[in-house]
Formats: structure tokens, sequence, C-alpha cells
């Protein structure tokens, strides 16, 4: 299968913040949203299953290079504003509907968005968004994050992000001895590090509710790997139950890692949603 061309260009948002957005394929929008620590790269192989029958755009989240990273504060509101201005670039001038998929923290401001601005929304789906990982307990983490980054200490900044994801010990030790002696890519490490900061801002100041999503109008697929850690599966039983007839898929020895794993599940179940959609 030859893989279709992408572009990048330049998306403003309302306060003029400058994202960079790829975009590839033909066909119905959808636009994918990547987690924390991730950028242009994240959703590649799910993008490239994708696009031969679906208009797919990759926004770099604000605060993630080559997005811009303005001064100040972040927060949910400046991704709402910022996939917002994505939407509605990817639904053009004839207003097409749009399919929105976000991943991880990408799926926590994909909710905030179909809840806030769901105009142009066609369907929202939804990987393990990290809705426990919220409220003032993160402000302490968000603190001392900031702190390492300053002082440019990437072991502590790392020590840091295991405490918010909660990541279990083994799983740390695993992906560090598959790491062995590679030395990340200061440019990327860089970009990661700074979308961290910008991300942990809006975590700490947003709320673990889960009973506000039950706003949610569009329809939703919510997915989940099985072999996640906790308290993860808890966070999705309680989506599923506030989202008005959200579908779900779970896929067995999948964990938070499947869109870089099994792309391929990723596609077909979206595909497949896309496709069960009411007319």
């Amino acid at each position: 299968m030859t893989t279709p061309e992408s572009h990048d260009q330049h998306v403003r948002s309302a306060d003029g913040t400058r994202l960079v957005v790829r975009r590839t394929g033909t066909g119905d929008p959808v636009v994918l949203v990547h987690g924390s620590g991730g950028g242009l790269h994240s959703w590649a192989a799910v993008a490239d299953l994708l696009a031969p029958d679906h208009e797919v755009w990759l926004p770099a989240r604000r605060g993630y290079g080559p997005s811009e990273a303005p001064p100040g504060t972040k927060s949910f509101a400046d991704d709402v504003a910022d996939l917002t201005a994505v939407i509605r670039t990817a639904s053009g001038p004839t207003g097409r509907p749009v399919h929105l998929v976000g991943a991880s923290y990408g799926a926590t401001a994909a909710l905030h968005t179909a809840s806030a601005a769901p105009g142009r929304l066609r369907s929202l789906a939804l990987f393990e968004p990290p809705l426990f990982a919220a409220g003032p307990e993160t402000a302490p983490l968000r603190d001392r994050y900031r702190a390492a980054f300053e002082r440019d200490d990437p072991r502590a900044m790392a020590a840091t992000l295991n405490e918010v994801t909660r990541a279990p010990a083994a799983l740390v030790a695993a992906l560090a001895a598959a790491m062995g002696d590679q030395t990340p890519d200061p440019v990327e490490a860089k970009r990661s590090a700074v979308g961290w900061l910008h991300d942990l801002e809006a975590l700490a100041e947003d709320s673990t509710e889960v009973g506000r999503w039950s706003t949610v109008a569009v329809p939703t697929l919510l997915l989940q790997g099985a072999d996640t850690w906790e308290p993860m599966p808890t966070t999705m039983n309680a989506l599923a139950e506030v989202i008005p007839q959200a579908r779900r898929v779970i896929w067995p020895g999948q964990s938070h890692f499947v869109t870089r794993t099994a792309p391929d599940l990723v596609a077909d179940a979206l595909r497949q949603f896309f496709a069960d959609l009411p007319a």
C-alpha cells in the first residue's frame, strides 16, 4: 500500500498561537490529538492506515514543537481554543463534520472540546484519558517537575512523571532496560519536556470529577488496553457510565501504548466506528 503524501500547514488559535498541523489522505476529516510527550509523529502509524479513505489531521499541540509555546500558564481552555481552530480548518468552508480522536492527555483535551465546543463534530473517540491525574494533588508534582526542568535534571523529571502517570515500578524498569544505552535526541527531548510542563499546568487546574462529561452529546467511542494499570481501568469504567450511549472497545493483551504497538487495531476500531455512525 502506498503511503499518501503529507503536508504541514499553520493554523492560528484564537490568541494568535501558531500550531503546526500535518495533513494526509482524502475523505471525511479525522483530527488525531496526541498525548503528553508526543508530537506530530505520535499518531503516524494509525494515520497511515486511515489515510486511504480519510483526510487525517495531526496537530502538534501548543507547547510541543514545531507549534509555538507561548509564555504563561496553559489551561484546558487553551487546548479547546486550539482544537476548535484545527477542527474549523479541517471542516473547511462547507462545514463538513469532523471525527475527533484523542489519546491519553489528548483524549482529555478532546473531552473538554466536545463538551465546550461540539460544533462541527461528527463523533468523538477517546483512548485512555488520565482523568485521575488532575486537580490540587497534581499541583505539587507540577511544581517539582518545573523545578527539575529549570535545573535541567532529566532523571528528576522522569521520576516525577512516573508519579503523575502512576506507572508500576516493574514497567518503568522494563522500559528503561529496553532503551539500553540509547540516548534520546536532545531536540525531541527538549520538546517533550516543555510540552509536559504545559500539560501539567493544565492538569493541576483541572478536576477529577467524571460526572461532568455526561454533557457530551456526540457519538462516542471509548478505547482501552486490558493490561493498562490502575487507576485507568476504574477511570474508564466511570467514564463509560456517564457518557450517554458510549461504545466501548477493550483490547486483550494491550496497554497504554497500543497506538504504537498495535496501530492496526486502533485504525480498524476507528474505521468501524465511523462506518456504523447513523447518516
